[in-house]
């Protein structure tokens, strides 16, 4: 009887002490794309991680500045993601352009001769250019990526195959067409034509079966790998039922980047030159082959996310919630198709609104006609001429408005550096397409200043998914600071900001949001201390804080 009573308290403690911890393990952090902090680069132009990948296909004629390939290449990625240089930016996703094979030769659209080092100009969807790397570096990308708890999402491209070039022939006439070329007046003018000449225009909105186009069919079989490819794409209509038109076709090999490599979603291009109900058919393919993924490597799974869709219509905005206005017709690319959009706005916004009206514009529509979707937020991007601040005089105001919006944040390569976007010599887009300024990021204390902010703002951003997905309110107008708030299942977060604030000493009423004896850490200081009479001091030598509950 004395063992056994022993033995019952034994057990009744060890129990209570199990339901102790239970009661104080938090749930963990979890990721959730409305609230991701994405760094979007070009592969050609972010880090050379193989010299021997330089050249190929002899693409070595003299081209206009920025315009050729630049030795950018996916294990340059990889090399970085190692070194921890995404992690200590907060980055929680990367966005790559198409690493597709590309046109081998190079042609003129009235900027100097071009390569397609962008990637925008497929020659075969089903390879990788040997310029960015092999599928074995991919392969070894995503996995790096993946164990760093980091998404890969890759550039989709459905729209147009490569310019037509002494090299590169053009795609059978049922694939594509060559005009009229769009003047973007209309629906039909923006989608049934080429976007610019010399850009064939895959024929999205036929069902009718096509063949391969014969380039392929001879490459495939110069390759030794003609009959694994018809094979699957048998097996792929089969399964679908969907008839073998050339969207279809593109759409398979699109999806094969999903069942090989397991990437995590695919950036957009070209949305809106595409009949909205392709995106939806994209949707669709996308999500099954995801899911077929994740049964099969369930070893591979980062979280029970679903396949990510972001898309680029180009001069959407915010405003416009659902709705992209064609000026002849409306259309709804949310609907069974994108998680969210490239919200072409943001740049306006920040320059002209005050920074209090902005976020809770954002917050506002995010939560309401947005509710369960997101824009994607940038301040400067590949191919937009009018960046917010492209001589970089404004480095630490553009993380700080683009960090701290409500929405999906897009770090492009060299903001975190204040990579200039003012190329003297250049024509066109490549003034914003320099290779990444290293050398300042290791040698510059200046640099090294914003890089620091970025990593900062950015790391508060990934480790809070109330920075991003959260609800927006502010408390005080001056000081300014402003609380916002997100709750997933068991998971609640909460954190406060403040901006504009006096250096030294800061007291600041936070009794609308902690309680007295709560521990504060300001992640910008490093500062942690006690709410007392429902406020908060800080002593720092900065004008923010960013304060999280520890």
């Amino acid at each position: 009887m004395k063992y056994f009573l022993v033995l019952i308290s034994f057990l009744v403690f060890f129990n209570c002490e199990d339901k102790k911890d239970i009661l104080q393990e938090k749930p963990k952090t979890p990721f959730v794309w409305e609230g991701a902090n994405i760094y979007f680069l070009l592969t050609d132009r972010f880090n050379n991680g193989d010299t021997s990948n330089d050249i190929n296909f002899d693409r070595n004629l003299e081209t206009g500045k920025l315009r050729g390939f630049e030795g950018g290449d996916i294990k340059g990625i990889t090399k970085k993601i190692k070194e921890g240089y995404f992690t200590d930016l907060g980055i929680n996703a990367i966005w790559m352009t198409p690493i597709v094979e590309q046109i081998h030769g190079g042609t003129d659209e009235g900027t100097g001769l071009s390569y397609g080092f962008h990637g925008y100009w497929a020659s075969d969807w089903t390879a990788v250019d040997p310029n960015f790397g092999t599928k074995e570096d991919l392969h070894k990308l995503v996995e790096t990526a993946h164990k760093h708890g980091i998404r890969i999402l890759l550039d989709a491209v459905i729209n147009h195959t490569g310019p037509v070039t002494e090299k590169d022939s053009l795609w059978p006439e049922k694939w594509i067409r060559t005009e009229p070329q769009c003047d973007y007046q209309s629906y039909d003018k923006t989608i049934t034509c080429t976007l610019v000449k010399n850009l064939p225009d895959i024929k999205t909105e036929s069902d009718e079966a096509v063949a391969l186009p014969p380039q392929l069919v001879k490459k495939w079989k110069t390759e030794g790998r003609y009959e694994q490819e018809v094979a699957e794409l048998d097996a792929f209509f089969k399964r679908t039922g969907h008839p073998r038109a050339p969207r279809f076709y593109i759409m398979k090999w699109l999806t094969d980047y999903i069942t090989e490599f397991g990437i995590d979603g695919y950036r957009v291009d070209t949305v809106k030159h595409v009949e909205e109900r392709v995106w939806q058919e994209f949707k669709v393919v996308c999500d099954f082959t995801f899911g077929q993924f994740k049964k099969n490597n369930p070893d591979k799974v980062l979280d029970d996310n679903n396949f990510y869709l972001v898309g680029e219509v180009y001069n959407y905005g915010i405003s416009a919630a659902k709705a992209f206005d064609f000026g002849d017709k409306k259309v709804d690319y949310f609907d069974k198709a994108f998680n969210g959009l490239i919200n072409f706005e943001i740049k306006w916004d920040a320059a002209q609104m005050p920074t209090e009206d902005m976020f809770k514009k954002y917050s506002d529509i995010l939560n309401s006609e947005l509710k369960g979707y997101s824009v994607l937020n940038y301040l400067s991007s590949h191919d937009d001429s009018e960046p917010f601040d492209p001589t970089r005089e404004k480095p630490f105001e553009t993380a700080t408005k683009l960090l701290l919006c409500p929405g999906v944040s897009q770090v492009y390569y060299g903001d975190e550096s204040a990579r200039s976007l003012v190329i003297e010599g250049t024509v066109g887009d490549a003034t914003l397409r320099s290779f990444m300024n290293w050398d300042a990021v290791q040698n510059t204390p200046k640099t090294k200043a914003v890089l620091e902010h970025w990593q900062k703002l950015g790391q508060f951003r990934a480790n809070h998914p109330a920075v991003g997905a959260g609800v927006h309110q502010m408390i005080t107008e001056s000081p300014y600071l402003f609380y916002r708030s997100f709750s997933k299942d068991d998971f609640k977060d909460l954190v406060v900001v403040g901006l504009d604030l006096p250096i030294g000493e800061k007291v600041l009423d936070v009794s609308k949001v902690f309680e007295n004896g709560d521990t504060l850490h300001d992640a910008y200081s490093g500062i942690s201390n006690k709410v007392v009479d429902g406020k908060i001091a800080i002593d720092s030598k900065f004008n923010m804080i960013l304060l999280e509950k520890i």
